[in-house]
C-alpha cells in the first residue's frame, strides 16, 4: 500500500483542505514574529506593573480618575506601566503613566469592535492574538494590578493566579482595586472554591482587595523589599519557559 501523500505548502494546484493546512502552517511564523518583536520591545522596560480593567469605563467616572492616579503614582515611584492600549481603563492607566516618569506601555490588540489604541503610550505593541499578548502581560509585570472589568479582566486575573498557584510563573502581588466591586467574588472563592477544596485555603493568599492608591504602590514595594525587583536565576528560567 502506497504511503498517503501529504499537502504541499507550495502547490498552488492544492484542494481548498490543503491550501488551508498550508495557512495554517506558515501562520506558525507569524506568531512567533509576535513574540520574538514584543519581547526584544518590552525586556528593557523592567520593572513595570500591568493595569487590567474595563474598555468601558468613561473619562469621568470613579474607575477612570482612580486608575490614572494609581498608574501615576506607580510611574513615578519607578514603575513602567503596561496596559492593553485601548480605551477605558486601559487609557486611564497610560495617561497617568505617560504623565508620570516612568514609560507607558500599550500592548494593543486588534479586534472587530471596541479597541483603539489610545494616545498615551511611550511603548506601543500591536497583536494579533490574544494569547501572545497574555504571555507579555504575565512575562514582564513585577505586579498585577487589577481595576473593575468584564469578561477580558476576569479572564487575565484567572490566568495570572493559575500561573503562580501551578509554579508556571513566578509570584508577583495580584492587587484588586475597589472592594465594593470585588468583594463578592472574594466571598464567593472563599464559600465556593475553598469550602468545597477546588482550592487551598492558603491560595487566596495570593490576592490583595487594596482600594487606596498609595497602600498599592506600598505592597508592591512591601512584597520586593527583601529580595528586589530583578528575577532570581530560578524564576529567569521559570519566565524563559512560560
Amino acid at each position: 500500500m502506497s504511503k498517503p501523500k501529504l499537502p504541499s505548502l507550495i502547490d498552488p494546484g492544492g484542494n481548498a483542505e490543503a491550501r488551508l493546512s498550508a495557512r495554517e502552517s506558515w501562520r506558525m511564523f507569524a506568531i512567533m514574529a509576535e513574540f520574538v518583536e514584543a519581547t526584544e520591545r518590552l525586556a528593557p522596560i523592567r520593572p513595570a506593573v500591568s493595569i487590567f480593567g474595563s474598555a468601558r469605563v468613561t473619562p469621568d467616572s470613579v474607575c477612570y480618575m482612580l486608575t490614572e492616579r494609581i498608574a501615576r503614582k506607580l510611574s513615578d515611584a519607578g514603575f513602567a506601566v503596561i496596559s492593553g492600549g485601548g480605551p477605558g481603563v486601559m487609557e486611564a492607566a497610560n495617561k497617568g503613566a505617560f504623565f508620570g516618569k516612568s514609560p507607558s506601555v500599550g500592548l494593543n490588540i486588534q479586534l472587530p469592535h471596541e479597541q483603539h489604541a489610545n494616545p498615551f503610550q511611550d511603548i506601543s505593541q500591536t497583536f494579533r492574538h490574544f494569547f501572545a499578548r497574555k504571555v507579555m502581560f504575565v512575562k514582564f509585570a513585577s505586579a498585577y494590578v487589577v481595576m473593575p472589568g468584564g469578561f477580558g479582566t476576569l479572564d487575565e486575573l484567572m490566568e495570572a493566579l493559575t500561573l503562580i498557584q501551578t509554579g508556571k510563573t513566578r509570584r508577583i502581588p495580584i492587587i484588586l482595586v475597589q472592594t465594593s466591586f470585588w468583594g463578592g467574588l472574594i466571598d464567593w472563592f472563599r464559600a465556593r472554591l475553598v469550602a468545597e477544596g477546588m482550592i487551598n485555603a492558603e491560595d487566596m493568599e495570593l490576592i490583595q482587595v487594596i482600594d487606596d492608591p498609595d497602600a498599592v504602590v506600598e505592597a508592591i514595594f512591601r512584597h520586593y523589599e527583601t529580595r528586589g525587583f530583578e528575577p532570581s536565576a530560578a524564576e529567569r528560567e521559570i519566565l524563559l519557559n512560560l
